[in-house]
């Protein structure tokens, strides 16, 4: 069990025991930290993504660190409507249904660049795995949801970036205002059913795609890496960057029972970026 996942053990019972999470993106990076966090709060866990050999991995953890809970690796496109619903059929035919869906597959798209330089298809890409990748696990996970009766959990992970304009980054803030739409509009269609609908808003975070989000900015701009690294650290009022745990930490809470009332919501882990 790594420092990370040894953190969140703080209770007797574990909360999610008996809960099926499915997390898209699961295999690293954010999605691997929350699947990490879920697993270790009980739930069984299924990581779905396009790397397969990440998924595996991440499984193999989970289970050496959580032996008492469920995980399986799903290969799955997001944006491909035939595998999304394969995905959570199968999810249901390992662990008996699904309730909590963690959407936290993305791309970053287009790194500053100017609009009107931007190739369409470049944009068309970000919002297909941004968008239509975080509706359409949503569409096939509702029915779930419902039939598993009422406390399911949806979180998406949105960003800064759709709490602003982004300049420069007009694919992937786009991408990002639009997932908060989706959120706050599936909030309104499954309140009825008691199921939360939330968005967590990640500002700059530590690792490798910030890594790359920088050394691209420091090429387009002249500055070096640690020039663009201070600068983005200064705009936020603790004047350092988010981790990864820091955004499972909030997806915890926002699937708890503690959260119950919380829904259509955009909750910012920022460092204070937006205040």
């Amino acid at each position: 069990m790594t420092t990370d996942q040894a953190r969140w053990r703080t209770y007797t019972d574990p909360p999610l025991a008996g809960k099926v999470a499915v997390v898209t993106g699961g295999g690293k990076g954010i999605g691997a930290a929350i699947a990490s966090v879920l697993a270790c709060d009980g739930a069984d866990v299924v990581v779905a993504g396009r790397d397969v050999a990440a998924l595996e991995g991440q499984v193999a953890e989970l289970k050496d660190a959580f032996p008492d809970s469920g995980a399986a690796a799903l290969a799955c496109d997001v944006t491909d409507f035939d595998q999304v619903d394969a995905m959570i059929a199968r999810t249901v035919e390992r662990f008996g249904g699904v309730d909590i869906l963690v959407n936290a597959a993305g791309i970053t798209g287009p790194i500053e660049t100017p609009a009107q330089n931007v190739d369409p298809a470049d944009f068309r890409a970000v919002l297909e795995i941004n968008v239509l990748g975080t509706f359409l696990p949503c569409r096939a996970a509702i029915p779930q949801l419902i039939a598993r009766g009422p406390g399911g959990r949806i979180v998406n992970i949105a960003g800064t970036s759709g709490l602003r304009g982004y300049r420069n980054r007009v694919g992937y803030s786009s991408s990002k205002w639009a997932v908060r739409g989706l959120t706050r509009t599936l909030a309104l269609e499954l309140g009825p059913h008691d199921i939360t609908v939330n968005s967590i808003c990640p500002n700059v975070m530590n690792g490798s795609r910030m890594d790359t989000i920088v050394r691209e900015k420091a090429r387009k701009t002249g500055r070096t890496e640690k020039e663009v690294y201070d600068d983005f650290a200064d705009q936020t009022a603790l004047g350092r960057f988010v981790d990864d745990v820091d955004v499972a930490a909030a997806t915890r809470y926002l699937v708890s029972d503690g959260a119950r009332n919380v829904t259509g919501h955009d909750i910012p882990v920022d460092a204070g970026w937006d205040v």
